[in-house]
Parts: structure tokens; C-alpha cells; sequence
């Protein structure tokens, strides 16, 4: 395991800047794709930037060191800008996650770069080290997976309320938003019982071994 290689210091050091990477991401696609449908809201509150200290937010950071999991500031739009506002807003959410799950593809791309440089060429590397690269792009993955899935959770704040409300009628769409406040204690129970780390856990297991399973073909398919 990658924390018996590191002191339980230098493991904290080296997750933080993955789960913040996440979190950057995260809010700057919300706030990239939302001027690309006409909104300047983003870009004059400068939340189109990778600056971590753009997005964090005090609470959400500090829980994030100390338990793995926290938020960033919302990234505020103004769906006027949008021709259809409902459907803007689900786009818009919808970035979000879609973000994560692409950072996740990613992450384990990388882990298959190495290998199949290190395994096709003359190169040494050792299992220590291939161990290291490997555990830190499976973290990464897990990570962005964490939020894809999370946030694609239809209960409101979270990017999922939004994305449905583009189905439901107008009428059920802002009744949803009305009982916003109450979302927060249905979230804190569900985390308190467990169910949502179990939701969280398969969703995450479905769509890391989905990852794997498309890379792995396409490795087979270019090498063999």
C-alpha cells in the first residue's frame, strides 16, 4: 500500500492536491460551460480559474483535509443569459460531474502509459515504483468518481436536482427547489446511516471497473 511507503505526513501532503484537483475542476467546468452558453457571471467573479483559492471554501477544505470529503464555493450563474433556462441549468450541472468522470478516465489512462512503456521497452523500473504510480492514479480515479457519482445524486443542491429537474414539468421543478433547506438533512441522515456511502461505494466500483474494462480492450486491441 501507497501509505506504508510514506510517513502519515508526507500521504496527507500527497492526496490533498488530488481531492483539490477534483474539487477546481469540478466548479471551473460549472462555471466554464455556463459563459459558453452566455452567461458572463463566471468569468467577472473569476471562477473560471484553476487557482484553487478562487473556489475553496473555508468549512468545506478543512473537513476535506480532516475527513477525505468537503466542498468547494458554488459557482454562481444566472440562467437569464441561457435560451431555455431549465435545460442551461441541467447542462451546466451536468459539467460538473461530467468533469470528474472524465478526470477519472484519465487517471488511469496514465497508470496504462506506464505500463505499456515500461513493459514494451528496455526500460527498469521497479515494482515499488510501479506500485506507487499505480496506487496514485487509482486513488485519483477513485477520488473524481466520488464526486461524479455524489453530485449526480438528483436530491437538491447537488448537480442531479438540476439535471432532472429538465423533465419534470416547471410547476414540480420549483416545488423541488422549495424544499432546498431540507435537502441538507436528508443528505447529513442518509451520510449518517450509511446508505450513502453504500450508494456512493457501487457507484463508484460500477463505473471503476467500467474504466478498466475499456482500457484493458483497447490495450488488448493496439498491442495484440
Amino acid at each position: 500500500m501507497l501509505r506504508s511507503l510514506f510517513s502519515n505526513g508526507l500521504w496527507i501532503l500527497l492526496l490533498i492536491p488530488l481531492r483539490l484537483l477534483a474539487l477546481v475542476v469540478h466548479e471551473c467546468s460549472h462555471g466554464y460551460v455556463s459563459t459558453k452558453l452566455g452567461d458572463p457571471t463566471p468569468r467577472i467573479q473569476g471562477r473560471l480559474s484553476l487557482n484553487p483559492l478562487v473556489h475553496l471554501d473555508l468549512m468545506g477544505t478543512l473537513l476535506m483535509v480532516l475527513t477525505g470529503f468537503g466542498w468547494a464555493k458554488p459557482v454562481e450563474v444566472n440562467p437569464m443569459y441561457y435560451k431555455d433556462r431549465k435545460k442551461g441549468m441541467a447542462i451546466v450541472a451536468a459539467a460538473g460531474p461530467l468533469s470528474n468522470l472524465l478526470l477519472a478516465f484519465v487517471s488511469l489512462l496514465i497508470y496504462f502509459l506506464f505500463f505499456i512503456v515500461f513493459h514494451y521497452t528496455n526500460l527498469t523500473v521497479s515494482l515499488k515504483a510501479m506500485g506507487i504510480i499505480g496506487t496514485i492514479c487509482s486513488y485519483s480515479a477513485q477520488v473524481n468518481l466520488c464526486f461524479f457519482v455524489f453530485n449526480l445524486i438528483p436530491i437538491p443542491p447537488l448537480d442531479g436536482s438540476k439535471i432532472l429537474g429538465m423533465f419534470l414539468s416547471n410547476r414540480a421543478y420549483y416545488t423541488m427547489l422549495q424544499y432546498e433547506r431540507w435537502s441538507m438533512l436528508l443528505i447529513m441522515f442518509l451520510s449518517l446511516s450509511g446508505m450513502l456511502s453504500g450508494i456512493i461505494g457501487s457507484g463508484v466500483s460500477l463505473f471503476y471497473n467500467g474504466i478498466i474494462k475499456v482500457l484493458s480492450n483497447l490495450v488488448n486491441l493496439l498491442l495484440f
